[in-house]
């Protein structure tokens, strides 16, 4: 069943846990992450990143992942990721998404939280749940969703507090230290900063470039308010990894390679979601 991203994240924050957000953008992402959170009994956010429109409209993407949820028990949240849009962002809602992130977070401060309010009436008004970003994360490696010249910048507790009393949102993506992609060498997460933004919040906390952080890490950040974490490279590179090496021994037809690639997706999104519950 497709739920709104609140009724899921709210539970996660209270009880310190964490809700895998997998981005998906064709028929093999969408089901092995619908499937792997049926399999592990785990409500799932299936994050339709709007980098990824021209994969499939919003539209088929919620007829496709409406289908997918009839089929399991577990809440599967669609949700539309790092969409900078709002005419967008409101096809979306129409289309039955029930989470939607604008990121304004390239905007200077007053256009981002103007903007993210009046997204907020909206979604709110249709049932939906808002996530938006302060601060802004570097580009790692294979990453699909930065670029070479992101920089990073942590989020300030001080002005989270501000946007998030402004706006209404019902979680916010911070910076502390992740990145985009894959890490080139080991990831310093600064839970110093992401403890003082949740004491000011007390409210679910979101977490991009979730790809490759060590397990000791993920829980740290979960302690501290981390209710949402976000991944995708690791998904689409074990994937095309995988893919190869079948290819290299098989001459399969277009179907079966399907299947096999759901599998592939299976793996790494039931390996995150073991992480993010324990």
């Amino acid at each position: 069943m497709l739920v709104n991203l609140k009724c899921i994240l709210d539970e996660a924050y209270k009880n310190y846990y964490a809700v895998g957000s997998f981005n998906g953008y064709n028929f093999e992402t969408f089901k092995g992450i619908v499937e792997a959170g049926a399999e592990t009994n785990t409500p799932v956010i299936l994050a339709f990143g709007a980098k990824y429109l021209p994969n499939m409209s919003v539209e088929t993407a919620a007829a496709m992942a409406k289908s997918l949820s009839e089929e399991v028990s577990v809440p599967v949240c669609l949700h539309l990721d790092h969409c900078k849009d709002q005419n967008v962002v409101y096809r979306a809602l129409k289309a039955g998404f029930g989470s939607v992130m604008y990121d304004g977070s390239a905007l200077p401060f007053e256009e981002n939280l103007r903007n993210t309010l009046d997204v907020c009436r909206v979604a709110h008004a249709c049932g939906a749940s808002v996530e938006a970003e302060l601060g802004s994360l570097a580009a790692g490696e294979r990453s699909h969703e930065g670029s070479a010249e992101d920089v990073e910048a942590y989020t300030d507790p001080e002005a989270a507090k501000q946007f998030v009393d402004g706006t209404g949102v019902d979680a916010l993506a911070v910076s502390v230290g992740t990145v985009h992609g894959l890490y080139k060498g080991k990831p310093n997460i600064r839970i110093d900063i992401l403890n003082a933004i949740n004491e000011k919040l007390n409210m679910p906390l979101v977490l991009h470039g979730g790809s490759g952080i060590p397990e000791r890490d993920i829980l740290e950040c979960i302690r501290h308010g981390i209710a949402k974490i976000n991944v995708n490279t690791e998904i689409s590179v074990y994937a095309v990894d995988q893919t190869k090496l079948y290819l290299e021994s098989a001459a399969p037809h277009f179907s079966e390679l399907s299947l096999r690639q759901v599998g592939y997706v299976k793996e790494i999104v039931k390996k995150y979601i073991s992480f993010f519950r324990e």
